[in-house]
């Protein structure tokens, strides 16, 4: 495949299943795709998507995975995606995202995946993390997020992989990590 996503896609009202990983796909990801009320597994990485996320991505309730990494992404991360109370994954990684971490991240009780490595993000790591109590991987590697690593993060026990490395983190790591 080549060229840009077609907001035509928007009208696909039964799809479950999009994959569309390493695809040479380009331009900007349409708003349409919020009209995919039934998508469940969204995967766009690999490709040389621009723009932003648009926030009609909060429209799909039922979304488990949201894999946008390795693009051209621009933009904050919307405080919308933090409605996706269903998502599993939330791979944002390789773009250059700028902002912070959204403070609602917390509403994501079910995500066991955060990749927001590699973009250009600011702020500090949101106290909330810690109440993500199904996460078993953090990637925050390569941005410029600063603070400290907050105590909370001792109450993640399912954390298997925890990326932190060249940012601007500073202060002792948390005792019972």
């Amino acid at each position: 495949f080549s060229g840009e996503i077609p907001s035509e896609i928007g009208n696909l009202a039964n799809l479950e299943h999009l994959h569309l990983r390493n695809a040479s796909l380009e331009g900007n990801l349409p708003t349409s795709i919020g009209n995919l009320q039934n998508l469940q597994y969204l995967n766009l990485m690999y490709n040389n998507i621009t723009g932003e996320i648009p926030a009609s991505i909060a429209n799909i309730e039922y979304l488990y995975y949201l894999l946008l990494g390795s693009n051209q992404m621009t933009g904050t991360i919307p405080d919308e995606i933090t409605n996706l109370l269903f998502l599993k994954e939330l791979g944002l990684w390789g773009n250059s995202f700028t902002g912070t971490i959204p403070i609602n991240i917390s509403n994501l009780v079910n995500l066991e995946y955060l990749y927001l490595g590699n973009n250009e993000l600011t702020g500090t790591i949101p106290n909330q993390i810690g109440e993500l109590s199904l996460l078993k991987a953090l990637g925050l590697e390569n941005n410029n997020i600063e603070g400290n690593i907050p105590n909370s993060i001792v109450n993640l026990t399912n954390l298997e992989i925890l990326w932190l490395n060249n940012n601007l983190i500073v202060g002792e790591i948390p005792q019972n990590i």
